[in-house]
């Protein structure tokens, strides 16, 4: 599998050798044995007769299925992992609080830590676009092989365990934080954002953010509400990747803002999707909502007014019901 030797170059390049990462070689390895296997055994009429003969399909039993796929998981999980955690640390330095804020405010003064957050946010998306890449050629393979759709199968299943790493809400954060540092350092406006091998493109004139990356993967993140059908203020991603905005979430899921999503119960379910335990896993896209009060200043003012006279009533609210349940009322 040529691919597989593309993915390791383009591993090295970004300058880190002991980055978790897909076993390409070991898996198309695993492929091709299966593949030697099957042609061997039978030919591809045999097969087909056999399996009409007996009401089996053909891919019903890979015999590869049990040495491909578990390592596959594992692997993508580490990826996802190291990659949510460098995501998290990045945004925390980008956006800390107390003392540290006045350290790295220093420290972007005299040491350009604004360029090398950059980098480093280029160096994470190629790293999960490359990491996506590589999984999607494997599924694809397999499939080939087995004629089956198992390959598919199994991309659904790490969707459903959040182990998508295209649709993961630290990456939607990623892109935020590149557009909003490259902005903010180059004075670029709207216009798009030229990186080595992908377009990151910030449309202004509708609620939604693009990106296209190489190998024709792109992404298409919608800023609308599902609840309230507004553009996104104060955006929380939720644990299956929907987005709403946090005050629509808080009555989604039956909890106060003063309590928060981590309050609520696990048998609550998306608006969307109807998948339930998904609020204790949510996200608060910070820098998400930063590009967004940029872009839309005016709409994002109104919306703070309306927001806050709403939280101080419900907050006032919430804690009178605290006081009279203290008090026995």
């Amino acid at each position: 599998m040529k691919f597989c030797n593309e993915y390791e170059e383009m591993m090295q390049r970004l300058g880190q050798r002991k980055l978790p990462r897909i076993g390409c070689g070991t898996l198309n390895n695993i492929l091709e044995s299966c593949r030697k296997q099957l042609l061997h055994s039978h030919t591809a009429d045999v097969r087909d007769n056999q399996a009409n003969a007996d009401g089996v399909s053909a891919d019903s039993q890979p015999l590869c299925k049990g040495t491909f796929f578990p390592p596959l998981l594992k692997e993508i999980q580490g990826v996802v992992r190291f990659f949510n955690s460098r995501v998290q640390a990045l945004l925390d330095r980008h956006l800390p609080s107390g003392c540290c804020k006045c350290f790295l405010w220093l420290g972007d003064r005299l040491l350009g830590t604004d360029v090398e957050l950059i980098q480093e946010c280029e160096t994470l998306i190629a790293y999960a676009t490359i990491n996506t890449i590589a999984v999607r050629r494997l599924l694809q393979k397999y499939d080939k092989i087995h004629y089956s759709k198992q390959g598919q199968a199994f991309k659904s299943r790490a969707v459903s365990m959040q182990v998508e790493i295209l649709q993961s809400p630290w990456l939607y954060e990623l892109m935020a934080l590149h557009i909003n540092l490259r902005e903010a350092k180059a004075n670029m406006g709207s216009a798009p954002l030229q990186l080595d091998g992908f377009n990151l493109i910030f449309d202004n004139t509708k609620p939604s953010l693009s990106f296209e990356l190489f190998d024709s993967i792109s992404l298409n993140i919608e800023l609308t509400c599902s609840i309230c059908l507004e553009t996104l203020f104060d955006p929380v991603s939720l644990g299956c990747g929907h987005l709403f905005c946090y005050m629509c979430a808080c009555k989604a899921s039956s909890v106060s803002v003063v309590d928060g999503l981590k309050a609520a119960s696990g048998r609550k379910k998306c608006p969307v999707c109807r998948e339930v335990g998904i609020y204790e896993s949510a996200v608060n896209l910070e820098e998400l909502h930063i590009l967004l009060k940029r872009s839309w200043p005016e709409y994002w003012e109104e919306r703070r007014k309306m927001e806050k006279a709403e939280r101080i009533e419900e907050a006032k609210q919430h804690w009178q019901s605290q006081a009279a349940r203290f008090m026995g009322i």
